[in-house]
């Protein structure tokens, strides 16, 4: 590989730390910024990878005037998939690759106190508990239950043909192998900065999964976990370009 081609969807969802890591291995970054009108490349060539980034959308919300990408970027993750391209999908990224694969991408939900179905909004630190560590390459080197930042409120059931690589109780599939096309629900791209403002621009949707004082929560975990987690999103990030290779 020799460039990354990256989908942006949103000003504050880059590629931070995952840019990082490429370019110490010779491989530069293009950001095509969707959320500003740039135009959706129709093709990536074979020697490129392809990032796709967060944001705030859905693929619930295809064909949606105000995000008139999503149905395209589908369209150019089926094609990518077909030849087994390298394609590293974050968050919203992970939930239009499970849509290119055919699966089913839909509210994440628990169930309340009278057994009825209320959304489930994964946000803020927590674990995730890693699947087939022994062997898929992409988790050499990585503790059982790694501590990771969510952002999420949508799932998505596994692709037919992936492979199963992370789970937590609140949200099963947390990360998949597609051959060289990886999913991650969860965001290891993060500098620490980013999180804080996070915790600033989407005030609202932390108080309504974490209550009022989940901001501070975040903050005060982001003083407490990131220093040791960043070498370990770092390891998975690695891996996974290792692999994409």
């Amino acid at each position: 590989m020799t460039r990354a081609i990256v989908l942006q969807h949103t000003p504050t969802e880059g590629p931070e730390r995952v840019a990082t890591l490429l370019a110490a291995r010779g491989i530069r970054c293009e950001t095509i910024p969707l959320h500003a009108g740039a135009p959706l490349p129709r093709d990536v060539d074979a020697d490129q990878l392809l990032i796709v980034m967060g944001g705030p959308m859905g693929v619930g919300d295809t064909g949606s005037p105000r995000y008139p990408f999503l149905a395209p970027e589908i369209d150019l993750l089926r094609k990518l998939l077909a030849r087994d391209a390298p394609i590293l999908g974050i968050c919203l990224g992970s939930q239009l690759l499970a849509a290119a694969a055919g699966a089913r991408v839909y509210p994440n939900t628990r169930s309340g106190p009278d057994g009825k179905p209320v959304p489930a909004r994964e946000v803020g630190w927590g674990p995730i508990d890693l699947i087939g560590a022994d062997r898929e390459r992409a988790l050499d080197g990585l503790p059982p239950q790694p501590l990771v930042v969510h952002w999420h409120g949508d799932t998505y059931d596994l692709p037919a043909g992936a492979v199963h690589m992370a789970s937590t109780p609140v949200c099963r599939h947390q990360a998949y192998r597609i051959g060289r096309a990886f999913g991650l629900q969860f965001h290891p791209e993060l500098e620490r900065e980013t999180i804080a403002v996070w915790v600033r621009e989407d005030a609202d949707y932390v108080r309504g999964a974490l209550g009022p004082d989940g901001g501070a929560q975040i903050l005060a975990d982001t003083d407490r976990h990131y220093n040791a987690a960043r070498p370990i999103w770092d390891r998975l990030l690695g891996n996974i370009i290792s692999v994409m290779q």
